[in-house]
């Protein structure tokens, strides 16, 4: 039809004009929104506060566009995937009218905000497995008087269940008038393709992501709607004028930030590591009857004793999901392998005794760099480095597999200048993480001690005492090693002495600068190593502390 989707949205929404915000500070002279011409008192990164941000702020949008593979058209940022929930029932959905159609068990809310919104809630519960059952779903869908929207959890919350055939694709095409709404709040754990590209295929349907989960921004409150345009510019006309406060815009973007990207992966991936450990541990637990396979951050159970199992984890401050009430059923989050091994032996599952492994993340940002470092000093098995300098990268990746760590370091620099302030600040950065996983140094070696390599020889020492020290003996035969400058090579120690706090001390001798230089990383990474490793918990100095 030629007026769809206001055909099918509330005639009243159709026809008001909404609310006129000029939304964000722009150069003109701004005596127009009963703004403070002042920004807050000096607060670090307050400035523009004191104006109203945009309804959609535009970099943001972008940003989110881009992430997921879309265009800045067709996305509404909300705050959270709950307010685009909220806001799809208020510009469709008229009071006592109109219905909208969910699977139980599924995402409570979509039932809430249909209940605040007076629409009526059609219930077509999940089957054998948890599945859809599309023939009822087709069914009921058929049947129903003024259904406006079918609201779709995949992976499902809380069954962690998929949706595995062509369901979304023949709901969208046998209901044009109906608003089709996939909620992927968990799609990154999922093995299953995003439908966002299905929205260019298909007017009617709404794709709904969340930066809660993956992202690790719950706090923060930030969410999408992904629609045809049409829709989105409805939804827009319901949205409140400003949803998206200046710090909130402001921490999400620089939690996407291209360098971040790399951190969130090597998350994602231990994420997901973690997710196989618990579903197996916790088959073997008295408590659990079954445990579901999930393609989220969570796993479904059917437990058994239960008032025992929550006696186990109250002492324990151990929280979970309790749906016993409606789907007899509990739920667990996945959370870090620590937190994991707890609730583990809540469940009285017996865990091999294994200390934690040390990691450390930053993020550095600048005007001239934007750097994320993940290190895991006892996991070796990820390294990924990207200066975009090749030599650097080279150099860094040596120093992680000869000092046996794991190492991934994302760094977006300005190299149209030149390569120094990438090099130096990924080696602050880097120094800063390794401080971080270190923590309170205990039962490290402290101290490590050489390096051949061909006609070169390089001498290194060095000493984790929190006190920064930097000597560097030798002369470079040529100035440069590819792209990076032969004289940053003693700057990246320097730099990495000063954040990590050690004395690291290098004299090295050759005819050849590219083995001069690499000698010196694998050496600092070799002496790193017994420095690093750990054995009992005794702290290396007499002082009691490092």
């Amino acid at each position: 039809m030629s007026n769809w989707p206001e055909n099918i949205a509330r005639k009243s929404i159709v026809e008001f004009s909404a609310y006129s915000a000029r939304g964000g500070s722009t150069s003109a002279l701004h005596l127009d929104a009963n703004e403070s011409p002042y920004a807050p008192p000096p607060v670090k990164g307050a400035e523009g506060y004191n104006r109203y941000p945009e309804q959609q702020p535009s970099a943001l949008r972008q940003r989110l566009a881009d992430l997921y593979g879309t265009n800045i058209e067709r996305i509404m940022v909300g705050r959270g995937a709950d307010e685009a929930i909220e806001v799809l029932l208020r510009t469709f959905c008229e009071a006592g009218q109109d219905n909208i159609l969910i699977c139980s068990p599924t995402f409570g809310y979509y039932a809430t905000c249909a209940q605040i919104q007076g629409a009526g809630i059609i219930d077509v519960p999940l089957g054998k497995d948890y599945q859809w059952n599309n023939e009822a779903i087709i069914k009921a869908a058929s049947n129903a008087k003024n259904l406006k929207v079918i609201f779709l959890c995949t992976p499902n919350n809380p069954t962690g269940t998929i949706i595995q055939d062509d369901l979304v694709e023949q709901l969208c095409e046998r209901f044009p008038n109906v608003l089709i709404a996939v909620d992927e709040a968990y799609e990154e754990f999922s093995s299953a393709p995003s439908y966002t590209p299905k929205t260019k295929e298909f007017q009617n349907l709404i794709v709904m992501r969340t930066l809660s989960k993956a992202y690790a921004l719950a706090g923060v409150r930030g969410g999408v709607a992904i629609a045809d345009p049409r829709v989105i510019d409805l939804m827009l006309k319901v949205l409140p004028p400003y949803p998206i406060a200046r710090p909130v815009e402001d921490a999400i973007m620089n939690a996407l930030s291209p360098a971040a990207m790399s951190t969130h992966a090597a998350r994602l991936t231990e994420w997901l590591s973690e997710r196989d450990r618990m579903f197996e541990a916790l088959q073997s637990s008295s408590f659990v009857e079954k445990v579901y396979p999930s393609e989220a951050n969570f796993l479904l159970l059917d437990v058994k004793d239960d008032k025992k199992l929550m006696d186990e984890l109250s002492p324990r401050q151990v929280k979970i999901r309790d749906y016993r009430k409606t789907t007899g059923h509990m739920r667990i989050s996945i959370g870090s392998p620590e937190e994991n091994t707890i609730a583990l032996e809540a469940f009285g599952v017996s865990v091999p005794e294994v200390s934690a492994d040390r990691i450390g993340e930053t993020h550095r940002k600048t005007k001239e760099t934007d750097i994320s470092v993940r290190v895991n000093l006892d996991d070796p098995k990820v390294i990924k480095i990207d200066t975009g300098i090749g030599f650097y990268d080279h150099m860094l990746e040596s120093l992680a597999k000869h000092s046996g760590i794991g190492l991934v370091l994302t760094c977006k620099g300005d190299l149209e200048i030149d390569a120094h302030h990438t090099v130096e600040d990924c080696a602050l950065a880097l120094g800063t993480a390794l401080k971080q996983a270190l923590g309170d140094k205990a039962g490290i070696g402290r101290f490590g001690f050489v390096m051949p390599m061909d006609e070169t020889q390089a001498r290194v020492a060095v000493d984790l005492s929190g006190r920064p020290a930097m000597t560097f003996k030798g002369s470079f035969p040529t100035d440069h090693v590819g792209e990076f400058p032969a004289e940053m090579c003693p700057h990246v120690f320097e730099s990495l002495a000063q954040t990590l706090g050690a004395a690291i001390q290098i004299e090295v001798e050759g005819e050849n600068t590219h083995h001069m230089i690499e000698a010196s990383f694998k050496g600092v990474a070799r002496a790193l190593r017994p420095a690093f490793a750990r054995s009992g918990t005794d702290i290396a100095s007499t002082k009691g502390v490092i």
